[in-house]
């Protein structure tokens, strides 16, 4: 979770975050800068380098997010008084004009503090124009919707890059490729070698893999006969079905996993459907997130807690009824990462979309909260006299939301260790 602000806080920081520009220059302690260095070497050590590269991958993302924050309300001519990755005590910071900028310990988010987000937060009369409060309903809302909009443009660039530069497995290609087999299995028996390509069997032919799987379903335990292409030469291997229960059923296997041509987008192409995949992506996210939140979900995340939960039944996918921690996060994009390219792009874009509705949420410290808010006071506004929300008021609701947030991350966190998901 990112902030825009923190809200509801009085409470000035250690070197004016109100008042005159604060000196340049550096404001870490030398001890500090140490405990980062050791750190760092640390986690080189001991952390695979897809696992750093993914580390690297979600924090630039927590960047780019507050990046947005940052240059709306410069743009808008707020004060921005800090721009830290992370939370708790400072890790490593310097100061630039009135902007402090830096990392601290906790790296569970980030945040851009704007003076005067709200009516409870007292600012030097001198600077008061110079606040979130005062400034245009449309200069208060690009600066809240501008995090949200950094996810969905990343999340459209990274399915640009899978569908247009990387390319996507072409799945109803006739050319595709014995990628792995199975061990002890028909594939295995036959002499089938990663590369081969099965042409036909017992002389019929499939457009696709999936023709292909379709048959081999229906004749579990029979001998077939394979035509298979092996660096342009023509073989005929012999092997016998393996058998398998699915949802009761008998069904056959060759016990191959297929590899696919690329296939790519056009630039034009390309971008439209990304486009159109992020938005539909954005309205899967909002449905789970009311599925996880309803009577249901919450019932079924408690029971996946307490492990009474039922095993996943076959089609459905472990895990589906609960939401990911930093850490889970970060090992399902190293598994991801380990597996290919591809795989690692379209976690990370799902990540994004699903960050940027979460921060839309109309509640407390939500962006949401404040495009909530800002709204609010633009509907009430008459006649040139702008009205100003009583943001006391939401502070009960906004102090349950984030037990509630605490508790969801904890819970997430506790899964994650104990019963992590993983795509290997």
């Amino acid at each position: 979770m990112t902030e825009t602000a923190q809200e509801g806080s009085t409470e000035l920081p250690e070197e004016g975050r109100t008042g005159g520009s604060p000196p340049e220059g550096e404001t870490t302690s030398w001890a500090r800068r140490l405990l980062v260095i050791v750190a760092t070497i640390v986690l080189a050590r001991f952390v695979s380098l897809p696992t750093l590269v993914v580390i690297a991958a979600l924090i630039f993302m927590i960047f780019v997010h507050e990046l947005g924050h940052y240059v709306t309300a410069k743009a808008a001519g707020m004060k921005v008084t800090e721009f830290f990755i992370g939370f708790g005590p400072r890790l490593w910071s310097f100061r630039r004009g009135e902007t402090e900028y830096g990392f601290k310990a906790i790296p569970a988010g980030a945040y851009v503090r704007i003076i005067g987000m709200s009516n409870l937060e007292e600012v030097d009369p001198s600077e008061e124009e110079r606040t979130y409060r005062q400034k245009s309903y449309w200069r208060r809302m690009s600066v809240a919707l501008a995090g949200s909009t950094m996810h969905f443009l990343m999340a459209i660039a990274l399915a640009f890059t899978v569908l247009s530069v990387v390319g996507t497995p072409d799945l109803e290609s006739e050319r595709w490729g014995v990628g792995a087999i199975g061990e002890d299995s028909a594939a295995e028996a036959a002499g089938l070698e990663v590369g081969d390509r099965v042409l036909a069997v017992d002389g019929q032919r499939f457009e696709s893999f999936q023709d292909l799987a379709g048959f081999l379903r229906e004749h579990p335990g029979e001998e077939v006969t394979l035509l298979v292409d092996r660096d342009g030469q023509e073989l005929r291997l012999q092997t016998t079905l393996g058998t398998r229960t699915d949802a009761g059923e008998e069904v056959g296997f060759l016990g191959v996993a297929a590899e696919f041509p690329s296939r790519r987008l056009g630039p034009v192409a390309g971008l439209i459907d990304s486009v159109k995949l992020t938005g539909q992506t954005m309205w899967l996210s909002i449905e789970g997130l009311g599925a996880f939140f309803s009577p249901a979900g919450v019932s079924g995340y408690v029971d996946t807690l307490t492990g009474s939960a039922p095993a996943a039944a076959p089609g459905e996918i472990e895990g589906e009824n609960r939401l990911l921690s930093p850490v889970g996060a970060v090992r399902i994009a190293s598994d991801a990462a380990s597996t290919s390219l591809v795989a690692v792009l379209q976690f990370m874009f799902a990540i994004n979309v699903f960050v940027g509705v979460f921060n839309l949420l109309p509640l407390l410290p939500f962006d949401g909260g404040h495009v909530a808010i800002a709204t609010y006071e633009r509907i009430r506004s008459r006649k040139g006299r702008r009205y100003f929300a009583d943001v006391g008021k939401l502070m009960p609701l906004t102090y349950a939301v984030v037990a509630l947030l605490i508790l969801v991350g904890l819970t997430a966190l506790y899964l994650d260790l104990v019963d992590p998901i993983s795509l290997r």
